[in-house]
């Protein structure tokens, strides 16, 4: 089978929850034979270092991105606004990214269009006309959700009322190009039955993203260390922090004094990076994010806004780690409360799950062991590989 993937920023390297959730499909469809083509869009936040690439991933994808300007221009924004479009969507239309498709569609034939992103749509139109390929969308998150709880989440004010505006454009712009696609793969099953409850006439399933843990056996890990790793250029990232940061962790620091926290992630703003906070150590960027979860023990992930699935507490959960988090945080997880991962909604809440993996070695062990079983049994590559595969043959027979 041979599969156009485009992505709306570059796969490789899989440093945040996005490039890994998209590298882990091109890696297992070529594992399972197919022929794959990446066709990225390149952007100053996420750009496309072709040289820092492996060799043999240029090889077995042919690699190619385009540059677009995604960055924040006020008079479109303003004209977008007034004219109810969405302007998320508004930002990734660009000629020469249409232009280095049209090239690829023109010169070569594919079974299926893997479309990693629903700012990609409007490209819709032109794949029809050049391909009969069959056009999947792979829904990471239901957008408009992810900036409906950002914006309610918000103060009250300027911010929080054009937050609410971008959230209203994009869910109709998503609810009107619902049916563009011939089927719809979705993260979570939540994800896949808003598709269906809103009207999509197409096959919707729910394939969550594969996952192989790193070897990093022999790492020692550090007792009653919490930490949270995560791209501090996505909102929810930053809004988590700021919570963990002025409400969650006065109350751990009091109740458990002997925790240490560690933040962790790209994008670190700098106020964070330079501020003397007692029991919290800010290290940014990490070059191996495999090895600094090993060293840890306990994941905090205090997400209040968001959709899709949390790669990385995925991944926390297959290095063995006991991860608190919150309802939002564990949407799309097949976990059991208290067993494979625990839930806290409040800072206190928050403060008693971290006080008692703290203070029960053997219990915080057993939490982390269940979640690594949690992991091999659902979200092995090859399994969700093959059901992916399953899924573009029955659409490829309709």
């Amino acid at each position: 089978m041979k599969v156009l993937q485009l992505c709306n920023k570059p796969p490789y390297p899989p440093v945040d929850g996005g490039t890994m959730a998209m590298n882990s499909i091109t890696q297992g469809l070529l594992r399972e034979g197919c022929e794959v083509k990446v066709l990225a869009v390149e952007t100053d936040k996420h750009p496309a270092d072709e040289a820092k690439m492996p060799a043999d991933y240029r090889e077995s994808t042919r690699f190619e991105a385009e540059y677009v300007d995604l960055s924040i221009k006020p008079l479109e924004a303003a004209v977008a606004m007034f004219c109810g479009e969405s302007y998320h969507v508004r930002r990734y239309r660009s000629e020469a990214f249409a232009q280095r498709l049209r090239s690829i569609l023109e010169r070569e034939e594919f079974d299926v269009i893997h479309m990693e992103s629903p700012f990609l749509t409007p490209y819709v139109p032109l794949i029809r006309r050049l391909s009969k390929a069959k056009v999947v969308l792979r829904a990471h998150n239901v957008e408009h959700i992810i900036w409906k709880r950002v914006a309610e989440s918000t103060p009250h004010g300027l911010k929080r009322w054009y937050l609410k505006h971008l959230s209203l454009t994009l869910r109709a712009y998503e609810l009107e190009h619902i049916n563009d696609y011939d089927g719809v793969v979705c993260i979570t099953r939540n994800d896949a039955e808003y598709f269906k409850h809103n009207g999509c006439r197409r096959p919707v399933t729910a394939i969550p993203f594969g996952l192989e843990p790193d070897d990093a056996a022999g790492v020692s890990v550090e007792p009653a260390s919490l930490f949270h790793i995560g791209a501090m250029d996505w909102m929810p990232n930053r809004e988590s922090i700021e919570w963990l940061l002025d409400e969650i962790w006065p109350v751990v620091h009091r109740e458990v004094p002997q925790a240490h926290l560690y933040l962790a992630g790209r994008k670190m703003p700098e106020r964070w990076m330079h501020a003397a906070m007692e029991g919290v150590s800010v290290v940014g960027e990490v070059p191996d994010a495999g090895y600094f979860i090993a060293g840890k023990q306990i994941n905090v992930v205090p997400l209040r806004s968001g959709s899709g699935i949390r790669v990385k507490i995925i991944e926390a959960m297959a290095a063995g780690k006991a991860v608190v988090t919150t309802t939002v945080g564990a949407q799309g997880i097949e976990y059991t409360d208290g067993e494979n991962l625990l839930i806290a909604d409040t800072p206190e809440q928050f403060a008693s799950q971290i006080k008692r993996l703290v203070e029960d070695q053997d219990y915080c062990a057993k939490v982390g062991e269940a979640a690594a079983r949690l992991v091999a049994e659902q979200y092995d590559v090859k399994k969700l590989t093959d059901r992916l595969l399953r899924f573009y043959d029955e659409i490829q027979k309709r």
